[in-house]
């Protein structure tokens, strides 16, 4: 038997991405880089083909060379580009050791410190920059709360943040595949996550208690990104490690600045402040405080 063609069966392919030049590549490399600091080797060429294809050929824009003109001169789509081109790569207490460390040594010391009036008070502000999907500022948001009860009088802030505008729509649903609940130690599961039913079992959900405690913004980390205020707890994992050195050593200064003087800083497993400056002292691997302030300057917690 013959076989039909395409035209006859009414099969449809999609059309392939038009080619990526060299010259545009680093057109895009270097917009990538004055908007975000963020640095594409050149190992991301493919990359950056597979996810701006298709948006190519909605806009019916014949080269890349077009698209990214018309980034330049549109703000929405800017940001769409952005978008396309971060890497959300996230899960429910990640890094553990983290999460460890905060429920071993630093929160019980804040709630005696709270209990017997010893601290700064029973309010704690924690910042979660490149909160991805929101696994992470939900994490925090688990383990502070177990800690620091809000019965006995402890508020706490979580501000979530990232450069994705369309990621942080998904962050603010609170809402995750129930496979992703093996992530979860099984405590503050029950605790704090709720299983869809019916047409949504296949779906979990933090609590409405839990999801006031987080906020989210969209922050660009590479300029002075409209965050307010200083925080007790700074995470900003896995996110440097996407920045070449002088857009990395620009964002911890502005992170920094952020943070209260007995505040902590937590970075990815492949990441380090080496060589980035003498503002800070090591606690343990990935994890820094600011070193003693100045004399007259105060080191209040929050």
């Amino acid at each position: 038997m013959k076989p039909e063609r395409p035209e006859e069966s009414g099969a449809k392919f999609a059309p392939e991405p038009p080619p990526l030049s060299e010259r545009e590549f680093t057109g895009i490399q270097q917009f990538i880089y004055r908007e975000a600091g963020i640095w594409l080797s050149p190992a991301k060429k493919a990359l950056v083909v597979g996810r701006l294809s298709r948006r190519l050929r909605e806009l019916g824009n014949p080269s890349f060379a077009a698209y990214l003109r018309r980034a330049e001169e549109d703000s929405a789509e800017r940001v769409r580009l952005l978008d396309a081109l971060c890497t959300h790569e996230t899960h429910f207490f990640r890094e553990p050791r983290h999460f460890d460390f905060l429920a071993r040594d630093v929160l019980p010391r804040w709630r005696h410190q709270g209990d017997t009036g010893s601290g700064e008070g029973k309010r704690v502000r924690v910042w979660s920059a490149g909160c991805s999907t929101g696994e992470e500022p939900f994490s925090l948001a688990m383990v502070l709360r177990h800690h620091l009860p809000a019965e006995e009088g402890w508020e706490i802030d979580i501000l979530a943040t990232d450069l994705s505008t369309r990621i942080l729509e998904q962050a603010r649903q609170a809402r995750w595949p129930v496979e992703k609940a093996a992530q979860i130690p099984k405590p503050y599961l029950r605790a704090y996550m709720l299983r869809g039913v019916g047409s949504q079992e296949a779906w979990m959900k933090a609590d409405a208690h839990l999801r006031a405690l987080v906020r989210f913004q969209r922050v660009n980390l590479n300029d002075d990104n409209g965050v307010v205020g200083r925080f007790d707890l700074l995470f900003c994992r896995n996110v440097l490690i996407y920045f070449d050195p002088t857009s990395r050593a620009r964002a911890v200064e502005r992170l920094l600045n952020h943070l209260y003087p007995q505040g902590m800083l937590f970075l990815g497993h492949s990441e380090s402040l080496l060589g980035l400056g003498t503002r800070v002292r090591a606690l343990m691997p990935t994890v820094y405080a600011p070193r003693a302030p100045p004399a007259g300057v105060s080191a209040a917690r929050g």
